[in-house]
Formats: structure tokens, sequence, C-alpha cells
């Protein structure tokens, strides 16, 4: 079987998959028209389209930004600093820097975000971006959890902004959006942690300083109760490097003094490492359901 390399190593540089819907038009133009077209993240934009009609959002939306748009061909290589729009009637992955294109089911509701968010997870792990705008419907909502299990950051419109909230309030109400805002503070957000160095081709090495982990277990444990030392370390690693990247930090040494003055940040932290996709196995009823009727 082939091995996955480690989440913190994947991908030559960030994708930032932006899920749509009613509204998206507005709510993209509104994205892409402040960011820079150097951000060194390439950005796809999987909206839902009438799949009888051909799209014209790729001459719309070069006129929002100085990148180069494109609608997506089948096996293109995908390049930092150029914008892809998913074709009418297609779902749409990620696979070995490529996009890969397949009919969209015929009569199957419009999931094409949870689609292309999950391949994106799986694919770039920590440098796998989300951005849920404008939309009826919870597409998108799958997506986000695997970008939030691979130790990627999420995006989602916020209500006063966005024309329909239907998707970015599905995508809240899982608990893993890093941040609630509108297009232009979340284009923002994007540039700020474009030269972040988790999300630099070769990643630097963070956890040379044992000294720094150890503050970080010691904090962790006082205040929960829960010791990470024996936890899978690819996932603390994950986990760290969000942290890191959601703060702006370039050091684990910066982070452990973050953690000793910020009793909510260890507490953030301790949420982070216990996603929600494994609450489950944390449930005292569900445990002993499985006790009593399993084994």
């Amino acid at each position: 079987m082939r091995s996955r390399k480690p989440a913190s190593v994947k991908g030559p540089f960030p994708i930032v998959g932006i899920g749509a819907s009613a509204g998206g038009l507005e709510a993209v133009t509104r994205l892409l028209t402040p960011l820079s077209s150097t951000t060194g993240m390439a950005f796809v934009l999987v909206q839902h389209l009438d799949p009888t009609r051909e799209s014209l959002l790729t001459g719309i939306l070069q006129n929002a930004t100085a990148m180069p748009v494109a609608q997506a061909k089948n096996g293109v290589r995908i390049l930092p600093n150029h914008v892809y729009i998913i074709p009418p009637n297609a779902h749409m992955v990620v696979s070995d820097g490529h996009l890969k294109l397949m009919p969209r089911p015929a009569g199957a509701p419009a999931m094409s975000v949870n689609c292309f968010l999950c391949s994106l997870a799986e694919q770039l792990g920590n440098k796998a971006i989300a951005v849920i705008l404008s939309g009826t419907a919870s597409d998108g909502a799958l997506g986000v959890r695997a970008i939030k299990a691979e130790g990627g950051i999420v995006f989602a419109q916020d209500e006063k902004s966005a024309g329909h909230f239907g998707m970015p309030q599905s995508a809240a109400a899982t608990g893993v959006v890093d941040f609630v805002l509108p297009p232009e503070k979340i284009a923002a957000e994007l540039a700020s942690i474009a030269s972040h160095p988790v999300l630099l081709p070769v990643v630097a090495d963070f956890f040379h300083d044992s000294e720094s982990l150890g503050t970080i277990f010691r904090l962790l444990q006082a205040a929960t109760r829960v010791d990470f030392n024996l936890y899978k370390p690819s996932t603390i690693k994950r986990r760290l490097m969000r942290r890191l990247m959601l703060h702006k930090l370039k050091s684990l040494d910066q982070y452990a003094a973050l953690l000793a003055a910020d009793s909510d940040e260890v507490r953030a932290l301790h949420d982070d490492l216990l996603i929600h996709v494994t609450s489950f196995f944390r449930d005292p009823k569900a445990t002993s359901a499985l006790r009593a009727k399993a084994f």
C-alpha cells in the first residue's frame, strides 16, 4: 500500500478552495478584488452552476483580479497565483497537483463543494484552506470538517454580508470554522497568513525545540488533566502548526509564552487536539452503549 506523507509537509504551496452558491458571484468578487496577485496561493472556485448553461464566471471574475482566471480543464496543473473555476455539470477533485473533472451524478443534490474540499484536505493537509461564501443549503459542511481534521484553516462569510447564509451557517455550525468575516476581511487574513513559514514550500522545523514542546504539554495537562505526551506526534504537529498560523507566530517558544498568559488559548488548543470528528469516542453514553450491546 502506498504510504501517505505527513500532513505537515504536503503540497508545494497552499490552495484555497472557495465554495459558493446563490449570491456567490458578488461575494467572490469582493474576496478576489483586494487580494494581491503574488500571494503564492492558488484559488479554486467551486460554485453551484446551472448544469445546462455555459458559465460566464471566467470573464466576469477576470475583471476583479490581476491573477489569471480560467475555467478548469481535466488534468490541468494547479499553479500559484492563479484562479480556477469549476465547469457546469461537473464534480472536481485535486490529485497530485492537478484538477480532475468527473460528471456530476444526474439528479443528485449539489455537493460539489464537499467533494472538492475533501480531496483538497487529503492531498494538501495543513496547506489546504477552505472559504465558504454565500449560498443556500449545506454543501461544504462535510468538506470543512475534513480540512480542519488535516490541520487546515477554515473561513466562512458572516451573515450580515452574505446574500444567502445557508452554506456559511452550516459550515459554522460544525464548530470547526476559524474565522467568520465579510469577504474583504477574509482576503486580508489570507494575505496575512500567506507568508507564514508553515505555508512555505519548505516547511520550517518548529519541533526541534523540545523544551517549549514540554512546556506546552505541561500547561495543557495542568489546565485539562490530559497528558498529550503519548498522542500521535504527527497530529500534535498539525494542530500546533495550525495554532501558530492562526496567531501569526513564528516559533514554538512564542506560542508557549502565549499559552502561559492566556488560559482561553490553552482550552482552544485542547479542543483543537481533540477534534469534533472523534468526539464520539469520548461520549460516555456512546461508550456505555458499545460496551453493553457490542462488546
